[in-house]
C-alpha cells in the first residue's frame, strides 16, 4: 500500500498514515464538505481508510488523538502553506508527451543548478520553462533544480523543506512542475531533483507528533537527525524510499541530487543509500528508462559510488568539493576554512587525475587524515565546478566567483571544470557572467525562529565585522538582490562570456579527445612558482594541451608538446572574448616559448 493519499475511480480516495505515536487517528476532510472520519489501525503503527466522495483537490488534515490537526506526512500539495491542510492529487491523469523519453548518460551530463524563485522575476517552474531553449542551445543537457519539496513562506533555498513530498505552492504546485519536467524532456533536457533526507526545517516539522522520525543519537548541523538505523526505522526508511520513487514515477525525474549525505547517520549492515540504489535500479529497469542518483559528500569516500559487487553503496555519481577548492583556492588565493588545505597546482592536478585531492591525506583544516582514493573510479562519476549555491551563498555576502576573481579568472575557471572529463556543473548565471550575488534568505513566519536565524548569520561570521553586516535573511530586498538579472546578456562583456561558454560547451561536446570522459587518458604538470598548469588529453592519435595560467602576471614558458606542429584552438585572453589580447601564435612547430596572458587558458591540438 501506498503512503498518503491515493485517488481510487469512483470518487473514493485511500488515506494510510503511520503514527505509531497516536492513540486514535481520524481523517479531517475539509472540502468540498466537512467531516471527520476515524481511521482503522492496520498494525505496525499504520492507520487507514477509504474515503467515500473524496473527489481530486479535497483538502484535509489527520486529526491526531481527538486534539489536533496536521498535514498529511506524504501530502503531495500544500495549497495554503506548511501549516494549512493537504490536497489530494490524482497523479494519473496528467497529459504528459515524454513517452518515448529514456533518460540521459551520465557521461553526457552537463548540469545547469538553478533556484526556481530567483532564476527570473516571476519565480515559478512555468517561467523556467520560458528560459529552456536558451539553455540547450548554449549546450546545457540537465537542469538542477534546488530543492522544491514545500517549505514556509514563499523565500527560502529549499533546504528547509518540511513537507517532502509536496510541492512549493508558490512555484507552481505539482502541475506546474509536472509541465516543467516534460516541456524538459520536450527540448531534450534531463531533469536533476536536490532532495534533502538527512534533516527537515524548523518551522511546520510536525513529524514528531507521528512518530519516531528523528533520532537524538545522532546531530546534524541543521537540528535533529534522521532515524536511519534505530527502533521503528524499517518505517522511516520506508518513508523516505518511497520520497525517492514518488520523484521518479510521479515527476518523471531523471536524477537525484541526495544532499549532504555525510549527514546521513546510518550503521545498518545495509545502508539506507545502499536500498535507495538497489530501489532505483529496479525502478529503472522496470521503466526502461535512466534513473540516477548523484550524492554531495565532503567524506571523499570511494565506497559511495563504487557499485554493490565491489564494496559500495551503488550511487551513480557524486560532488567533487575537492575539486572546487583546489580551484577557487588557485584562482582567488584565499586561504581561510577549508581553503587552507589547498592552493596549489599540484592539488588541482590530483583532482584531475583522481577526483579527489584529499585520499588519506593531513588536512590541517580538519586536523586529521582524510579520504581515500578514487583513483579507479571513472571520471563520470564526478560532477565539479567552479561555483554552486553552497560556495556562493555561504559567503557572508554571497558574491559570484566574478565578483571576487574578475572576467578573466571567471572564464579560466569556467574553461578549467567544462574542459575536464568529469561532468560540469554550472550555477544559474555563472555562463554570462551574473555579477548579482546570491545570498542566503529565509521567510519564516515564527519570530523567535527569525530572530535566531539572524543571530547566527551574524555568529557566523563575527571575525568578518570589518566587512559590515551579513544581508538580513528575512528580507525581501535579500530576495530581490539574487534575482539574475538577463537584461545584462545583451550587453558586450556579458554577450562574450555567453560566447565562450558557448563554445567551451561545443568543443567539450564535439572534439574527438574532449569527449573521451576519462582520467586514463590525461596527465597533468603543475609549476608552482610560476602557478602554471599543464594538462595533455589524448585519444588514439589525436592530441589536446591544456595551458593553464592562474598567475596575475603574464608567465612565459616552453611549449610542452611532443609533437612537431600544433593548431590553436582556444584562448580565452582573446580579444573575441573581452580579453586583454594574446601573444600566443595560432600555429606552433616544434618548441618554442609561449607568453601566456594573466589568468588565462590555452588549448592547442596537435595536427600532425
Amino acid at each position: 500500500m501506498q503512503l498518503g493519499a491515493t485517488h481510487m475511480e469512483g470518487g473514493r480516495c485511500e488515506f494510510l498514515v503511520w503514527a505509531p505515536a497516536c492513540r486514535e487517528v481520524s481523517l479531517h476532510q475539509v472540502s468540498p464538505r466537512e467531516r471527520v472520519l476515524p481511521m482503522e489501525p492496520q498494525g505496525n503503527g499504520y492507520w487507514r481508510i477509504i474515503g467515500e466522495e473524496v473527489p481530486p483537490g479535497s483538502r484535509y488534515f489527520y486529526h491526531l488523538d481527538g486534539e489536533r490537526d496536521r498535514p498529511d506526512p506524504v501530502s503531495n500539495y500544500q495549497p495554503q502553506g506548511v501549516h494549512g491542510p493537504s490536497q489530494v492529487i490524482d497523479h494519473r491523469h496528467f497529459a504528459w508527451s515524454d513517452h518515448g523519453w529514456r533518460g540521459c548518460a551520465l557521461a553526457d551530463l552537463v548540469i545547469y543548478e538553478l533556484h526556481v524563485g530567483t532564476f527570473t522575476p516571476a519565480g515559478t517552474f512555468d517561467a523556467v520553462i520560458e528560459r529552456l531553449p536558451g539553455l540547450r542551445d548554449l549546450g546545457i543537457t540537465a537542469i538542477e533544480l534546488m530543492p522544491v519539496a514545500q517549505f514556509p513562506g514563499e523565500r527560502n533555498w529549499g533546504y528547509d523543506g518540511v513537507q517532502p513530498f509536496a510541492v512549493q505552492h508558490s512555484y507552481g504546485g505539482p502541475e506546474g512542475l509536472k509541465r516543467l519536467v516534460d516541456a524538459c524532456h520536450q527540448l531534450g533536457l534531463a531533469v536533476v531533483l536536490d532532495v534533502v533526507y538527512n534533516h527537515l526545517g524548523p518551522e511546520g516539522n510536525y513529524l514528531w507528533d507521528f512518530g519516531p522520525y528523528f533520532t537524538d543519537h545522532y546531530r546534524t548541523p541543521w537540528g535533529e537527525a534522521i532515524n536511519f538505523d534505530g527502533p521503528h526505522s524499517d518505517e522511516v526508511r520506508r518513508y523516505f524510499l518511497q520520497n525517492a520513487l514518488h520523484w521518479f514515477k510521479n515527476y518523471h525525474i531523471d536524477a537525484l541530487r541526495l544532499d549532504a549525505v555525510h549527514a546521513i547517520y546510518d550503521f545498518s549492515a545495509k545502508t539506507f543509500l545502499q536500498e535507495m540504489a538497489e530501489q532505483t535500479r529496479e525502478f529503472s529497469l522496470g521503466n526502461q528508462r535512466s534513473c540516477l542518483l548523484i550524492a554531495e559528500s565532503d567524506l571523499n569516500d570511494p565506497r559511495i559510488i563504487r557499485p554493490a559487487e565491489l564494496g559500495g553503496y551503488g550511487l551513480d555519481a557524486q560532488w567533487s568539493d575537492d575539486f572546487h577548492h583546489a580551484l577557487h583556492a588557485l584562482i582567488t588565493g584565499e586561504d581561510l576554512g577549508y581553503y587552507g588545505d589547498f592552493g596549489s597546482t599540484g592539488d588541482l592536478v590530483k583532482s584531475y587525475r583522481e577526483g579527489f585531492v584529499y585520499s588519506w591525506r593531513y588536512s590541517a583544516f580538519r586536523k586529521c587524515r582524510h579520504g581515500a582514493s578514487a583513483a579507479d573510479r571513472p571520471a563520470q562519476q564526478f560532477v565539479v565546478c567552479s561555483q554552486n549555491h553552497d560556495q556562493v551563498g555561504n559567503r557572508m555576502r554571497g558574491e559570484r566567483l566574478i565578483a571576487q576573481a574578475g572576467f578573466e579568472a571567471a572564464k579560466l575557471a569556467a574553461a578549467a571544470v567544462i574542459l575536464s572529463p568529469f561532468i560540469p556543473l554550472l550555477f544559474m548565471g555563472e555562463e554570462y557572467g551574473e555579477d548579482n550575488p546570491f545570498p542566503y534568505f529565509v521567510s519564516f513566519e515564527d519570530e523567535d525562529l527569525i530572530a535566531g536565524v539572524r543571530r547566527g548569520r551574524k555568529e557566523e561570521f563575527e571575525d568578518f565585522h570589518s566587512q559590515g553586516e551579513p544581508p538580513d535573511p528575512q528580507s525581501p530586498e535579500t530576495f530581490a538582490a539574487a534575482r539574475l538579472d538577463w537584461s545584462k546578456r545583451d550587453k558586450p562583456g556579458y554577450r562574450a562570456m555567453a560566447a565562450f561558454y558557448r563554445e567551451l560547451l561545443r568543443l567539450r561536446r564535439e572534439n574527438p579527445v574532449l569527449t573521451r570522459r576519462d582520467k586514463e587518458h590525461l596527465e597533468g604538470w603543475g609549476l608552482e612558482d610560476e602557478k602554471l598548469l599543464w594538462l595533455r588529453r589524448w585519444s588514439g592519435k589525436d592530441e589536446l594541451w591544456l595551458l593553464a595560467n592562474f598567475n596575475n602576471k603574464e608567465i612565459s614558458c616552453s611549449f610542452p608538446g611532443r609533437g612537431s606542429a600544433y593548431r590553436k584552438l582556444l584562448d580565452s585572453a582573446d580579444r573575441q572574448w573581452q580579453g586583454p589580447g594574446t601573444r600566443l601564435p595560432d600555429n606552433i612547430e616544434g618548441r618554442c616559448k609561449l607568453n601566456l596572458a594573466p589568468q588565462s587558458l590555452a588549448v592547442y591540438q596537435m595536427t600532425d
